[in-house]
């Protein structure tokens, strides 16, 4: 017979996770620090294709321009990708009465 093992990893480490609070608070904070993570990576990456793409066009090499181009081109497709995932977490918060983004922060 498999029974559900409750760990409590609050006395162990000191969380709340697992005696206040549950998985999906769990699941909510590790969502807002993964677009949290994202947004930083896409700054990055925009940085990094726009002087890749003004070194190269200086140089004239036509390969670091394109190398740019699609770097600049795949960080606007991930900030599309995360402002249109960051809206439909809201979307579903607001209708759904959860909040989702800030767990433990009451809803306004």
């Amino acid at each position: 017979m498999n029974k559900l093992a409750l760990v409590d990893i609050g006395s162990v480490f000191g969380s709340p996770f697992g005696r206040d609070r549950g998985f999906a608070d769990f699941v909510s904070v590790v969502l807002f620090n993964v677009i949290a993570l994202a947004s930083v990576l896409l700054l990055i990456l925009i940085i990094y294709g726009s002087i890749t793409i003004i070194a190269g066009a200086g140089s004239g090499n036509k390969e670091d321009v394109g190398k740019g181009r699609k770097a600049v081109t795949s960080a606007l497709v991930g900030f599309l990708i995360i402002f249109v995932s960051y809206w439909i977490i809201y979307l579903l918060q607001r209708i759904l009465g959860f909040n989702i983004l800030q767990p433990f922060q009451p809803l306004p």
